[in-house]
């Protein structure tokens, strides 16, 4: 890795959990926390993240997490074209390696690398795509439903679908 990000990261933060699982889990990008500890979701987002799952009664040693970029962005702000581009090959090869049936994408930026610019997270959260013979779906971030917990009765009916999707297509779950 050899980009701006690079240059001002603690640690790279690659992903973490179960490589044989058929559900991952993409975020944006590493914060703070997950700069220091060099895994991704161990602030605060993550443990609202962990709580999510236990809605659903998964773990994160049933599950992938990763990120579009495995650095962290100065001031936590959004990753830019080029700091995506960079990550890519290194998010493309763990999906491939980890060949999920179902991936989750926890916010705005995750999704939009998955389903496209138009994709807006107010409007298609909880919604399955199919992508790349994969079911694809957006869940807002963990940080911003600790932002605006309004969105939390959306989600916990998102997880729900999920859970639904898990039950219906995966075998090792």
């Amino acid at each position: 890795m050899d980009c701006e990000l690079c240059k001002t990261r603690t640690n790279v933060v690659f992903g973490v959990g179960n490589e044989n699982t058929e559900l991952l889990f993409v975020g944006e990008g590493p914060g703070e926390q997950e700069d220091l500890k060099g895994e991704p979701f161990v602030g605060r987002a993550g443990k609202l993240l962990d709580t999510m799952l236990e809605l659903i009664y998964l773990d994160r040693s049933k599950i992938y997490i990763a990120n579009i970029v495995k650095c962290r962005p100065p001031k936590n702000r959004d990753p830019r074209p080029e700091e995506k581009a960079e990550c890519e090959k290194w998010l493309k090869e763990q999906i491939r390696l980890i060949d999920p049936k179902i991936i989750v994408c926890l916010g705005r930026i995750a999704a939009c690398y998955f389903m496209g610019d138009d994709f807006k997270i107010s409007r298609d959260h909880g919604k399955f795509f199919d992508i790349a013979g994969r079911r694809v779906m957006a869940l807002y971030h963990p940080a911003a439903l600790l932002r605006d917990p309004r969105r939390r009765p959306e989600t916990f009916s998102d997880l729900k679908m999920l859970e639904s999707e898990i039950k219906k297509i995966c075998e090792r779950m």
